[in-house]
């Protein structure tokens, strides 16, 4: 795992474009212009709207009296007072200065969801900015420019600020940017070749451009899409797990879970129960004969583990829904024309889910790996070879598979740490008291990544336990999970290197071609 590792869960776009400006964008629409260049249009009432609003901020600015951001400086020179000649080199300094990321590159699709999300709020007309400054946003997307943005940068508070202010150094025609081809050229020059004007910023849009939440949002929007992904995977390998090593699907009934009624623990529970229908494996030992009176807890609680992040997701994306909804910016345009400071860029409220995924998806992954050992383990895996290999002390079979898994586990459980609970005061103890809500973002990617590592080699495991169960038959679904897995990735033999076929399982588990076998089988799971 990188720090930069993408997510490459494949999202199907439902439209071939998203309209911004007829109200909150959904998680859906996030990820559509991230990930799958779906069009950006601008609903033409707002763009009135927002120049309608932009006409409050030019009285403002005619006005003797200081308002922040328009005829002041920011952050701890908001006492400074601006002369009207000096303002729209205040706008563009603001954006020089605060361009001061640093680290590898930013995945293009969290630019592009960033981009967005800022979009999005300079559409709701809250903002003041001109009606052209958002259609050289959109006019950028559109056009599959990508500002450079760099990972380090931002504390999460008054916006994410260094990221977004590497997006707007592009809509100026300064810093550079990656084309729609990858390549990377400076940005006067991609804007030249699009046909966009570069913008010259007027009276706050400097200020307007970099105070949000966006970049940890649009993470936040990916991360949740992928989980919901990867949850119904983890149900799946632990089906398969429960299958190959003799255990019981008795503790799955649905009355049993009705007894503690955790909306996502019935949900897992449903899904394993639908995964292990008609299992000629499970069927094999079950009856008073089955001398196991119960199954270890990385197989028997795995609905109540999972459950609970199924549930954690849903709390994310309550949290991410009204996110959404927001118009987060500083100062802020009311609805009856007033121009008023606020909090509101603050991000702890994204933060903490962040860290709280990163927390449920440490623990998915880390009881995914015990049930890996558990094949693997001839004392615990009712009568597999060691290690699952071909001749075992010749061969190690899949022994290194799981120090991988390992390895990936014990990096997960450090980025379960919360970011959120830190904070540096900053800009001459002003901002004293931050979110570091973008740096929650970015350990959760890493987080998220390594869990469908550890999925894959579950499933890898798994599905070469099933295979040395000959010849009792899995059933339909984890059947179908193994023949997908198969059109990449080999059965059991001689030892041979395993990099490869682990990366193969990632590959089939991120562009959701494990899921859709199962599903073909037990219809949408949960």
């Amino acid at each position: 795992m990188t720090s930069t590792a993408p997510s490459v869960t494949t999202v199907e776009s439902t439209t071939a474009e998203v309209v911004v400006g007829v109200g909150p964008l959904s998680i859906a629409d996030v990820v559509a212009v991230a990930r799958e260049d779906a069009r950006v249009v601008l609903e033409p009432t707002a763009i009135a709207a927002v120049s309608e609003t932009r006409r409050v901020i030019e009285a403002l600015a005619d006005d003797p009296e200081p308002h922040y951001g328009i005829s002041t400086g920011f952050g701890a020179l908001a006492t400074t007072y601006i002369d009207s000649a000096d303002r729209e080199q205040l706008q563009l300094s603001l954006i020089r200065s605060h361009a001061a990321g640093s680290g590898a590159e930013v995945e293009r699709e969290v630019v592009r969801a960033l981009m967005l999300l800022r979009l999005s709020t300079l559409m709701t007309g809250r903002t003041g900015v001109r009606a052209s400054t958002a259609e050289a946003y959109a006019a950028l997307l559109n056009a599959g420019i990508t500002p450079i943005v760099r990972e380090y940068g931002s504390l999460g508070c008054s916006g994410d600020l260094a990221p977004l202010a590497h997006c707007a150094l592009a809509i100026i025609g300064e810093g550079d940017v990656r084309t729609a081809s990858g390549e990377m050229v400076p940005a006067a020059e991609a804007l030249a070749a699009a046909g966009i004007h570069p913008v010259v910023l007027a009276e706050k849009e400097g200020l307007a451009l970099i105070n949000g939440t966006d970049g940890m949002l649009g993470m936040l929007a990916m991360a949740i899409t992928d989980l919901d992904a990867l949850y119904k995977i983890a149900d799946l390998t632990a089906a398969m797990s429960v299958e190959a090593l003799l255990g019981t699907d008795a503790v799955f009934a649905a009355d049993l879970q009705a007894l503690r009624p955790q909306l996502g623990q019935a949900a897992s529970a449903a899904n394993l129960r639908a995964i292990l229908a008609g299992s000629a494996i499970v069927a094999s030992h079950a009856g008073p004969e089955d001398p196991t009176v119960q199954d270890a807890y990385s197989l028997r609680c795995s609905p109540q583990v999972l459950g609970a992040g199924r549930d954690t997701v849903d709390h994310a994306r309550q949290v991410a829904v009204r996110e959404l909804a927001s118009a987060v910016d500083n100062p802020v345009v009311t609805l009856d024309g007033r121009v008023v400071s606020n909090g509101n860029f603050h991000g702890a409220p994204v933060a903490y889910v962040l860290d709280f995924l990163a927390i449920a998806a440490a623990d998915a992954a880390g009881i995914a790996e015990r049930r890996i050992d558990r094949h693997l383990d001839v004392s615990r895996n009712k009568g597999l070879p060691a290690f699952l290999a071909d001749r075992a002390g010749v061969d190690s079979g899949l022994m290194i598979a799981q120090y991988t898994a390992a390895g990936i586990v014990s990096e997960l459980k450090r980025l379960a740490v919360p970011a959120s609970v830190d904070s540096i005061p900053s800009s001459a103890m002003q901002e004293d008291h931050v979110s570091m809500g973008w740096a929650a973002a970015r350990k959760l990617r890493r987080a998220v990544d390594g869990l469908r590592r550890v999925l894959a080699i579950e499933l890898l495991t798994a599905a070469r336990s099933l295979d040395l169960r000959a010849p009792l038959q899995p059933g339909a679904a984890t059947s179908a999970a193994r023949a997908a897995l198969r059109t990449r990735v080999e059965g059991p033999g001689p030892d041979r290197p395993l990099s490869a076929e682990i990366e193969d399982a990632v590959a089939l588990v991120a562009d959701g071609s494990i899921l859709a076998a199962v599903e073909s089988v037990t219809g949408p799971l949960r």
